[in-house]
């Protein structure tokens, strides 16, 4: 977090470091810096040089671009957004941070897409990050995860858990509640700009 600067990613005259999620259009928002800090350190060991990461609902593209300075140009990070407008401005987003060099180049790539289906191209990923709230795990989801993975998901309706999923290397899975959240939902395009 130290090396990509939040202020790169937030509106003008938004406080780019006051610890609550903040609206950025289209009924999305962007982690407080408090969720950020939590979910880099779930996946922190997920995150290593060469490695795989997927981002879902990149929204700002924050986190995306941390994920990709954390894997280098040997990994690959993945960006999905079903929003094109919210893929645009994270892209411009992240030409201003340190992560603008890792776009360049191969290992770092946001889509456009359904995030509820991951992006199948480039997996297995070793670490995969929702930022949007799931009545259950979507299987495409666990399919891209690679064994000894883990998947970072806030799951429910109106009462969520942040769940860490770790793939076991035998396919098994083990989950655990790490707190209670408040995330918007993880839903269609269609869904979200109507407001849910």
């Amino acid at each position: 977090m130290e090396t990509i600067d939040r202020a790169l990613f937030v509106s003008e005259g938004t406080p780019p470091y006051d610890d609550s999620p903040m609206q950025i259009g289209y009924n999305a928002t962007i982690l407080a810096p408090h969720m950020h800090a939590m979910c880099l350190e779930l996946l922190e060991d997920h995150l290593k040089l060469g490695m795989h990461a997927l981002d879902v609902g990149l929204g700002t593209g924050y986190l995306t671009a941390c994920f990709a300075v954390m894997v280098g140009p040997q990994g690959r990070d993945v960006g999905v957004e079903h929003i094109p407008e919210l893929v645009e401005s994270s892209i411009k987003n992240i030409q201003k941070s340190a992560a603008a060099p890792l776009l360049k180049e191969a290992s770092f790539s946001v889509h456009v897409g359904d995030g509820r289906q991951g992006w199948p191209e480039f997996a297995p990923y070793d670490a995969i990050h929702v930022g949007a709230a799931a009545p259950e795990i979507p299987p495409a989801l666990i399919e891209q995860l690679k064994p000894g993975g883990r998947l970072v998901i806030p799951v429910g309706n109106i009462f969520q858990d942040l769940q860490v999923v770790d793939k076991n290397m035998d396919g098994t899975l083990s989950v655990r509640s790490k707190t209670s959240v408040r995330y918007v939902p993880l839903t269609s395009r269609e869904a979200q700009i109507r407001g849910y």
